[in-house]
């Protein structure tokens, strides 16, 4: 069954052969290790359970995500028919209806047959008519289409007609951009900013592009002209222009690592004398202009002009005003201890902000002071509010149109409330609220009968309050008697990286492959997130990291101290950067669960700097390299292994497509424990990148995998 281990080449690490990623023998080790998973897995369990979770993924009933480009509303749909997908489009009339009917765009399924390539749909950009086209009834026509092969960061761009549905041979003066990791942006229809691999030279140490060009048509690539060209040790450089008619600017961003940027307000661009001009904010921060307006989105602290602004903070001003010097800053948004900004969307006239409180959403409307009628720039931004709320819910909104209209669409999900897609127009506080119109609305996809959802709170190691949710039967999450040991099966997630955070949401899959079959589902929403805004991020980075293994290990004993669990019931699963944590939970806290999942994971923290795309994340975690190593080690699974300690059951899975986070972590992890005799599965799937999947059947069999799993051990 086992693979045979070719020759060790760097004693100090016998398991480094499995980094090669295509290798023969590291495939081979793959084939066996994968054939054992299904070996150990299979029975009812895994195929009820793929079943039930491709029937949800396949579903018609699902509310097809949509974009408003002209006349059209765009959507990308996968189901069992088109495995890989159907870009295609409707009209807003017409979605309306309890039964749209779409025109296909673009078959991806027909197009890989038709190239002999497994491509996986990345996304589309559209190029917005001038005014003066739009007058003439001109349509929306040119696009530019991201795919990849098999589902990896890397990708190709080519150009589309929306018209003839066709791509526009490069032959024929078509933009079209190699495999590589990078971009294409519209600056006009004829020219496009470029950022992407042009050899020797061109990308970071990150393997992202470095240099970003003004790429003409009917020119070859390599003589677009640089915009500008960043340091090998940057993270990023990319360009692109914005075409709000009346505003039109050239931008350009250099991404210095996670967290820190520069941005470049570019004239003349392209030209001999073309000068780029630094907004002048904290690297840490983001900036983003609409019309006359910048605004900046603080991460740290800033003290300028005489005043200090608290990180969190969201500040404007007029870009002519910052441009000339002024810094007389307008507070948008600023946190509390509960407080923090999650999103902000233009439209026309406002500026929709969507703010957590304890990780439950509100939404705000603010309309800046009318400058086109003679509003002065400094006049105070008024506020109402989005009327729009619910139990435990998440809210999102996002604009249909930044350009020339008012309407957001607004989505609402909760793990046991299905998604309802909405249409709203937003206006200030002297028009009355408009409740946001229903659009539509999935069904629900599984049994929450007798099923609650809650929110509390743990007190972590150093007493910090740390929220988390569950979600489960009404007798297992509120036991009768919290002093009696809880059997209930529970899973816990987390993820705790990077300022994202894990909001409420419905999933089928859980609820089929988990809740309906008698499980709790938890979800942790420890620092590293976002939830509380930068500093509840910046709370565990670097040094300061083990402050999230400690908050998720204190959520794991406050379910067992309300009787919900027990160590031998409770389970944790981590995805990416979750997949440190729950690396970090096997190899620190393994007394605690009873299996532990370990999706795409870093856990070579040594050498995650050297592969594929780690050297960008050395902001987040410390370069091992340096003297970071003395704290960086403390958190890397791959070296706090003892072949002494009993672990509990673990299942590693990846993807040889994952060209964002190596394969050779879980590879060599896995190897590791074998070699220790643990109970270790593995699972590797050919496709999918960092996502794990590339269609909706790989999808299902992944979930199917992972909650089969727990099942066989959690039980």
């Amino acid at each position: 069954m086992d693979a045979p281990t070719p020759a060790v080449t760097d004693p100090a690490d016998p398991h480094q052969w499995l980094e090669d990623v295509e290798g023969a023998d590291a495939l081979a080790w793959v084939r066996a290790r994968n054939d054992h998973a299904h070996e150990t897995l299979a029975g009812p369990a895994l195929d009820e359970i793929e079943a039930a979770v491709l029937e949800v993924l396949d579903s018609d009933d699902r509310i097809p995500d949509v974009s408003r480009i002209g006349d059209h509303l765009y959507n990308f749909w996968r189901d069992a028919a088109h495995p890989r997908g159907l870009w295609r489009r409707t009209t807003l009339d017409e979605y309306r209806t309890a039964a749209p009917v779409w025109e296909t765009v673009l078959d991806l399924d027909a197009l890989g047959a038709a190239e002999d390539e497994s491509w996986v749909w990345h996304g589309a950009s559209m190029l917005r008519p001038t005014p003066e086209q739009l007058a003439a009834g001109e349509p929306w026509r040119r696009a530019l289409v991201d795919l990849s092969p098999g589902g990896s960061d890397a990708d190709v761009t080519r150009e589309f007609d929306l018209v003839t549905k066709q791509f526009v041979p490069a032959a024929e003066g078509g933009f079209e951009r190699p495999l590589a990791k990078g971009s294409l942006a519209w600056a006009d229809e004829d020219t496009v900013y470029v950022a992407t691999d042009l050899g020797p030279g061109t990308v970071t140490t990150s393997g992202y592009p470095r240099t970003v060009r003004l790429w003409r048509r009917g020119t070859p690539l390599a003589e677009a002209a640089t915009v500008y060209e960043g340091v090998e040790q940057d993270l990023a450089v990319s360009g692109h222009r914005s075409r709000t008619p009346g505003f039109e600017r050239d931008l350009v961003r250099r991404a210095l690592a996670f967290y820190r940027s520069e941005t470049y307000l570019v004239t003349g661009v392209g030209a001999a004398g073309q000068e780029l001009t630094r907004i002048d904010v904290p690297d840490s921060a983001e900036v983003g202009f609409h019309r006359e307006w910048l605004v900046v989105d603080l991460r740290e602290d800033w003290t300028v002009a005489g005043r200090t602004y608290a990180a969190g903070s969201l500040l404007t001003t007029t870009v002519d005003a910052f441009l000339d010097g002024s810094r007389d800053l307008t507070v948008l948004f600023e946190p509390t201890a509960s407080t923090s900004l999650v999103g902000a969307s233009w439209t026309r006239h406002h500026l929709v902000v969507n703010v957590l409180d304890d990780v439950k959403n509100a939404v705000h409307v603010l309309t800046p002071p009318s400058l086109e009628d003679g509003a002065a720039a400094g006049e105070a931004w008024t506020r109402s509010e989005l009327p729009v709320d619910g139990d435990l819910l998440t809210v999102g909104v996002r604009a249909v149109s930044a350009v020339d209209s008012d309407d957001v669409w607004v989505t609402t999900t909760g793990y046991l409330t299905p998604t309802t897609l909405s249409l709203a127009t937003v206006a200030g506080p002297d028009a009355a609220p408009i409740a946001p119109e229903p659009l539509k609305a999935a069904p629900a996809v599984f049994d929450a009968t007798g099923m609650v959802a809650e929110q509390h709170f743990a007190t972590s190691a150093d007493g910090t309050r740390v929220p988390y949710f569950v979600v489960g039967r009404e007798d297992l999450v509120r036991p009768a008697d919290p002093s009696t040991p809880g059997a209930a099966p529970t899973l816990l997630y987390g993820y705790g990286g990077f300022e994202i955070p894990l909001l409420p949401g419905y999933s089928g899959t859980v609820g089929r492959a988990w809740l309906e079959r008698g499980g709790v589902h938890v979800v942790a929403n420890i620092r590293g997130g976002g939830e509380y805004g930068p500093t509840w991020h910046q709370a565990a980075l670097r040094e300061k990291r083990h402050r999230a293994y400690e908050d998720f290990a204190a959520v794991a004993r406050d379910l067992v101290a309300r009787g919900i669990t027990a160590p031998q019931h409770l389970g944790t699963e981590g995805r990416s950067n979750g997949g440190l944590l729950a690396g970090n939970m096997l190899t620190q806290y393994p007394e605690l669960f009873g299996a532990v999942i370990v999706g795409v994971p870093l856990l070579d923290m040594k050498r995650y700097t050297k592969l594929l795309a780690g050297a960008s994340w050395a902001a987040e975690y410390g370069d091992p390299d340096t003297d970071d190593w003395e704290f960086v080690r403390t958190f890397s699974p791959y070296h706090l292994f003892d072949a002494d300690r009993d672990y509990p059951p673990v299942l590693f899975t990846t993807s040889t497509k994952d060209d964002r986070v190596h394969p050779g972590h879980a590879r060599k992890m896995a190897a590791l424990m074998l070699a220790a005799g643990k109970d270790v599965t593995y699972y590797e799937n050919i496709e999918g990148g960092h996502g794990g999947a590339a269609d909706n059947k790989q999808a299902a069999h992944m979930a199917a995998v992972h909650y089969a799993f727990l099942a066989a051990h959690l039980a």
